[in-house]
């Protein structure tokens, strides 16, 4: 198993971990390593130490589980800054939490808002898109909207 210190064109560090070298250089080619707070697939490998189990013996050491096509990654400590590594941490999981507790509308969404505030149809938690006109619109009602980055990590249990 590899595991690289990763960072995108936006400077979010983050860790990767693939089968091996090569297994991290065909998924670069295809596409298919992004970072998981901004989607950018603009990706570099950082400078890394390479770790050593140096307390475990060759015999009691066990192999890694077989690599699959996906890749894992976690959020790094940002040059010595664990604090934003927390908050990502925080933010992320929040953001998670509203993906897992509410309907999501699609584009259906200040529709879907205006009839509840005007009680056309039942009241229930929401989640979709909406144009920035709209999200106002919506407020100038007096609907209540909170606009939230959809990132690709929320969409995904990271590890």
């Amino acid at each position: 198993m590899k595991v690289l210190n990763l960072q995108c064109a936006q400077q979010h560090d983050f860790e990767g971990w693939f089968g091996s070298e090569d297994d991290f250089a065909s998924q670069m080619e295809r596409g298919l390593v992004s970072c998981p707070l901004c989607g950018d697939a603009h990706i570099q490998k950082m400078l890394s130490a390479p770790r050593l189990n140096l307390r475990a013996s060759h015999q009691d050491a066990k192999p890694p589980a077989a690599p699959s096509e996906s890749h894992a990654v976690a959020m790094s400590n940002h040059g010595g800054k664990p604090e934003i590594a927390a908050m990502q941490a925080r933010i992320l999981k929040a953001l998670r939490e509203v993906m897992a507790n509410t309907e999501d509308v699609g584009e259906r969404f200040a529709d879907e808002a205006r009839a509840m505030h005007h009680g056309e149809v039942e009241h229930r938690q929401i989640r979709g898109q909406a144009s920035p006109q709209e999200a106002l619109e919506l407020m100038e009602e007096g609907v209540e909207v909170i606009a939230l980055p959809m990132l690709p990590a929320i969409k995904e249990t990271l590890q």
